[in-house]
């Protein structure tokens, strides 16, 4: 089969086209044949090398994967060949592949009428904002970072089902958007700074990090929450709660029972121009989701 290797850290320049061997499904995993992955921060974060504990080379990255179950592992009797699924890898990621092996607890059954490109935008992001917002309380004021951004647009839409008041911020290109899903206040990050713009906020749900930490806790209420998704200056006050996002099935189902959601992918590229998606990334000017198909047809 086909899959995206790198054999050092660097730049998009790194990632290149191999061929790897088939992956053997282990006990309580299913072998899902690709049909959409997705780049999220963490993937070229990896790819440079910038994160602490960077894994041990050579890597394949891909942590969100939309497919069809080719053959189960030992002990998997929630799935069948052929079913159509979607999750979320995460130590053991790989899905920039045409096969990968996933533990069969990370994944939930694809709704037939949500296609792959749009379950494969989703288990990330969706399980970031929706791990990240579980305690979030009807006439609450939640204050989201990046608000357009992949985690940033679906916490929006969570945050408002659960009847909160959601101020985003977010480019002036992106606030008709955000209003769309039910954001009630905007503000334009490159023109105003925040900290004078909103206060008395219960919760912060910060997508940037860094110096965002200490100036989130200026709008903070004394009692309320700063939810941190990428590390930030603001990891001493009592207020700060760091979020790791977990892979989950059974959250997955819970996402897609909890009501419609608009899923936003502002591009599809193949594997093949896998270095371009990351550039485009890396850029930080995102709507959504970038999504990544495999080549034209799969190879042994």
């Amino acid at each position: 089969m086909r899959a995206i290797t790198q054999k050092s850290f660097g730049g998009p320049d790194v990632l290149e086209t191999v061929e790897a061997p088939r992956p053997v499904p282990q006990a309580g995993e299913v072998l899902v044949r690709v049909a959409a992955t997705s780049v999220n921060p963490a993937d070229w974060k990896l790819r440079s090398g910038a994160l602490p504990h960077s894994p041990e080379l050579p890597i394949t990255l891909g942590f969100d994967v939309s497919g069809t179950v080719a053959e189960l592992g030992p002990g998997v009797t929630a799935f069948a060949p052929g079913d159509e699924v979607f999750g979320m890898l995460f130590s053991a990621f790989g899905a920039y592949a045409e096969y990968v092996a996933v533990p069969a607890d990370s994944l939930a059954a694809k709704p037939a009428d949500l296609d792959h490109v749009h379950a494969a935008a989703l288990p990330v992001v969706a399980l970031t904002g929706w791990q990240a917002l579980t305690e979030l309380r009807a006439g609450q004021r939640v204050l989201i970072h990046a608000a357009a951004g992949g985690v940033g647009h679906l916490a929006v839409q969570f945050a408002k089902a659960r009847g909160a008041y959601v101020i985003g911020t977010a480019r002036a290109v992106n606030h008709e958007f955000l209003r769309g899903l039910g954001a009630d206040e905007l503000i334009d990050y490159t023109a105003v700074d925040f900290t004078t713009a909103v206060r008395d906020v219960d919760v912060v749900l910060d997508l940037i990090g860094g110096d965002y930490g200490s100036r989130s806790l200026t709008v903070l209420r004394p009692g309320g929450a700063y939810l941190d998704t990428q590390g930030s200056d603001a990891e001493n006050d009592p207020r700060y709660v760091r979020i790791y996002v977990q892979p989950s099935g059974s959250d997955l189902r819970a996402v897609l029972a909890s009501g419609p959601l608009h899923i936003e992918v502002e591009r599809v590229m193949s594997l093949a121009d896998v270095a371009e998606a990351h550039k485009l990334s890396e850029s930080g000017r995102v709507r959504g989701k970038i999504v990544l198909v495999p080549w034209e047809a799969p190879t042994a």
